[in-house]
This record gives C-alpha cells, sequence and structure tokens, in this order.
C-alpha cells in the first residue's frame, strides 16, 4: 500500500471509530465496524489487524504498532493511521510467511522416507523459531504458532482436518506462554511433525 492509498484508507477508517463519549471498557467492541470494513474492502485475511504481540486485544499476535484497544484508542485522527500501520505490518508478516512456507517446501513428488521427512522437520523448527521470535514469546503466542504450523501443511496440500491432527499431536501442550521452547523441546515437536505428515503422504 502506497502513502496515497494509506492516507485514503485513514480518511475511510476514521468516522468508523469510536468518539470521545465511548468509555474505555467499550473500545474493543466499538472497533468491529473497522474490523468489518476491513474484511469487506481486503479480505478475510485483514481481521489479523490488530492481533498485536502480548495481552491485546487477541493474546499471542506479532502487530507491535497498536497494543489493545483500551490504549490505542484515543481520538478518530490519532487513532485512524494506527489502524493502517497495524494493517500493513500485518500484511507484512502474511507476505513474509508466504515467502517462507513456499521456501521451506519440500521439492514436489518427494517420497516419504527419513530424508525427506527432513523437509518437514526443517520447516516445523524454523518456522516455530520465527513465530517465537515475532511474537516475543508472549501470553498466548503459542496459539499462533499453531495456526502458522496449520497454514503451512495447508500451502502444502494438506486437508485441514490433517492438518489440525498433525499440529496438536506435535505439539501437544509442549509450549507455553511467556517463554520461548529451547531446542530440545523445538527438535522433539518437529521430529513428531514430520512423521506426522510422513502418516499421511
Amino acid at each position: 500500500m502506497d502513502d496515497e492509498a494509506a492516507e485514503a484508507l485513514v480518511s475511510r477508517v476514521a468516522p468508523l471509530l469510536p468518539g470521545a463519549g465511548v468509555g474505555r471498557e467499550d473500545h474493543r467492541p466499538s472497533l468491529d465496524p473497522v474490523t468489518e470494513f476491513l474484511m469487506g474492502r481486503y479480505g478475510r485475511w485483514a481481521c489479523g489487524w490488530n492481533w498485536s504481540v502480548g495481552e491485546g486485544d487477541v493474546d499471542g499476535g506479532v502487530v507491535e504498532v497498536w497494543c489493545c484497544a483500551s490504549h490505542s484508542v484515543t481520538t478518530p485522527d490519532a487513532t485512524a493511521p494506527l489502524v493502517v500501520a497495524a494493517l500493513q505490518e500485518w500484511r507484512g508478516w502474511l507476505e513474509d510467511l508466504a515467502e517462507r512456507f513456499a521456501a521451506l517446501a519440500p521439492p514436489e513428488n518427494t517420497e516419504v522416507s527419513s530424508v525427506d521427512l527432513w523437509y518437514w522437520e526443517r520447516a516445523c523448527t524454523r518456522l516455530v523459531t520465527v513465530v517465537a521470535d515475532r511474537t516475543q514469546a508472549e501470553s498466548g503466542w503459542y496459539g499462533h504458532c499453531l495456526q502458522v504450523l496449520r497454514w503451512f501443511l495447508a500451502f502444502n496440500g494438506i486437508d485441514e482436518d490433517q492438518a489440525e491432527e498433525i499440529v496438536k499431536n506435535a505439539v501437544g501442550g509442549r509450549f507455553d506462554s511467556w517463554i520461548a521452547p529451547d531446542v530440545p523441546v523445538t527438535d522433539a515437536v518437529s521430529s513428531r511433525f514430520a512423521r506426522g505428515v510422513g502418516g499421511i503422504r
């Protein structure tokens, strides 16, 4: 999004934001029209615009420019540019993930073997590491990590239900809030992840 498009979006978002008469406790639900507008304009991906790091509107995201409704919402004129910046940051993360998915995908038509499972193990390790880093491994970070792993499997043509089962079995409560997984935990999760994929391919 160039500067002109961003400025135009700011002017569209500002009227949707809560005014001075809205209490702080009502700021979060008052952002629903903003989210609905962004999704209607750009697609479902835009719903993550306020998925901030730590204990924000939704736990465990990657967006740093937006804190949470109770702190980030002030006046419409001041808040609208934050919304647009948060949307851009979220979009940048999704584009970064798409590039990573393409780079980490195993070669087409690989046979299931210990060598080929290495691709899946490597992908899991790298994705867990980057999500832990981007979320700063704060509150609820692992929720987005599991989501990213499911997205990666979907990118590689694995059915949604199978992806859910593979990720659930691989992680199985081994990640915690406020702490990035150490190497042995990440290696164990990645190994189970690869074996799970190998079981269906």
